[in-house]
């Protein structure tokens, strides 16, 4: 495994070389995490490039380094003209449009080069990663269009044109030229070397790192959606008899056994549960069936990672290069297509899409007096108070556009390059809709929590269970009983903060260590 060391400021660094690496650490490096560089993996990059400047010497043909690339792949250069092609190809590929990826993507994509890189098989320079390395430590973070990729190309290129001193970045919050920002940073900018150009566009890194994000964030909301599910359980006086250990034996899908156990631990020593056992013989689907919808897109979350994980540690470049008996072997071929982790994240926003219009039912439900048995709209004087009313709305519209992002991306391959690449992934599409699936999922789980939390209002001063009494307390450090109107998107943007700094997932977790 690659390892994360804690400097004594505090801040973690992440060492990327030929070892595996982890999506946590794609994540980390993603928000702010240093790179440190596996000295085994540079003397690895040394010796392959070695070969390859032999092998230019001898006049190897070589694809996009002694040729054009594309269907220019018949076109050879003259040796004069091999540099400049590199940089031309960056210029040339650098066609995104529309507005930037945020930092975290494009830290994320970097990210996925490097470690791409650091393998040995691509024949570029140590000095390319090292450049690459210091701009995420020093905060040097190209700018890059998001629209564009059907699957590579766009935002590598861009990220490729400031490596070399050209393109646009941002550095200490000002949006500078590549050069201002390098400058400013202290990096020194370098001619492109062999192959500098197409090694960083031709692999699935756009893909690779954008959908590590969308796998890490949906991975911590599938565990407060256990939260969230849990508190309004007993919100509603529902019971656990759905959770039962024996019921899940008989049914054994990895997912759905470990989510009930989850909730059933959430829901221990629960006073509101054990007072309403008997209130009702069986609860709704969106609370009874949270076992095998949560199980079943931890399953679905299983596959994405195991994907994503070996995308990550792989060489997605074309071509690639080893070394056989002392002599360089180009090795041109189809690495570079997206289509496994392109399908991967297609089903990555489609189980988002289940636990965003199943957190949705239950926030309805919760305010809905006329099956809720509890106050309309959550509001002990109505009338003159909407209260909860329109929290549920706009859940409703967010996992609207969750299921529409969950129609899949990847089945819409096109045909491009003058027909030469006639089958495309589609991949960053698929994992921008993933990772916008994700966010979303955020805010629906929010609203879910905050009506949870007055639900259970109703029921003092029985306490909820280990976990979900956890996570109660929490949100009324941040948000107060609501007994009469007020402004409700601080409130909202309150709970979502608690999800997204993790504060929440930390209390619940904490209170689950506890005597257990």
């Amino acid at each position: 495994m690659e390892h994360n060391d804690q400097s004594s400021e505090g801040s973690v660094t992440v060492t990327l070389g030929t070892a595996p690496a982890t999506i946590g650490e794609i994540a980390a490096i993603a928000t702010g995490a240093k790179v440190a560089l596996c000295p085994d993996a540079i003397e690895g990059m040394s010796r392959v490039q070695q070969h390859l400047l032999k092998a230019i010497k001898d006049n190897v043909p070589i694809y996009g380094l002694t040729t054009g690339v594309g269907d220019l792949y018949t076109v050879k250069l003259k040796p004069e003209d091999m540099s400049q092609m590199q940089l031309n190809t960056l210029r040339s590929h650098a066609s995104g449009m529309g507005a930037p990826l945020d930092p975290p993507a494009v830290r994320a994509i970097m990210a996925t080069m490097i470690k791409a890189l650091l393998q040995g098989c691509s024949g570029v320079s140590a000095g390319l990663v090292q450049t690459m390395s210091e701009m995420l430590n020093r905060g040097v973070t190209p700018w890059s269009p998001a629209k564009g990729s059907v699957g590579y190309l766009i935002a590598t290129s861009h990220i490729g044109l400031v490596i070399f001193g050209e393109g646009r970045a941002w550095y200490e919050g000002e949006l500078l030229s590549g050069r201002e920002a390098m400058t400013r940073a202290g990096i020194t900018i370098k001619a492109p070397g062999p192959r500098e150009g197409h090694a960083l566009i031709s692999g699935t890194y756009e893909i690779t790192g954008i959908g590590a994000l969308a796998i890490h964030q949906a991975e911590q909301l599938v565990a407060i959606a256990d939260v969230a599910g849990a508190m309004s359980l007993e919100a509603l006086k529902g019971n656990s008899r759905g959770y039962d250990e024996r019921l899940q034996r008989m049914r054994p899908h990895p997912g759905q056994i470990a989510t009930a156990g989850r909730l059933r631990s959430l829901l221990s020593d629960s006073e509101v549960l054990a007072k309403h056992r008997d209130h009702r013989l069986q609860d709704a689907l969106s609370l009874r069936c949270i076992p095998q919808v949560h199980g079943g897109v931890r399953d679905a979350l299983t596959y994405c990672r195991d994907v994503l994980t070996i995308e990550i540690n792989s060489v997605t470049d074309n071509p690639v290069f080893v070394i056989e008996d002392e002599e360089l072997v180009p090795l041109p071929g189809g690495n570079g297509h997206g289509a496994p982790t392109a399908l991967a994240l297609d089903v990555l926003a489609i189980a988002i899409a289940h636990v965003s219009t199943m957190s949705q039912a239950r926030s309805d439900r919760l305010t809905n007096g006329h099956i809720s048995e509890l106050p309309p709209f959550l509001m002990g004087a109505s009338g003159a108070n909407s209260g909860f009313m329109i929290p549920p709305y706009a859940a409703a519209a967010i996992a609207g556009d969750n299921r529409s992002l969950a129609a899949p991306a990847s089945v819409h391959t096109v045909t491009t390059c003058a027909s030469q690449e006639d089958h495309v992934s589609m991949g960053v599409s698929a994992a921008m809709q993933a990772r916008t699936a994700a966010d979303n999922l955020a805010d629906i789980l929010t609203i879910e929590l905050i009506c949870a939390a007055q639900g259970l209002e109703f029921h003092r001063p029985l306490r909820p269970g280990r976990g979900t009494g956890a996570a109660y307390d929490a949100i009324r450090q941040v948000v107060p009983p609501r007994d009469s109107d007020r402004a409700m998107y601080p409130e909202l943007q309150a709970v979502r903060d608690l999800i997204d700094n993790g504060t929440i997932a930390r209390a619940v977790e904490g209170a689950l260590a506890v005597n257990i």
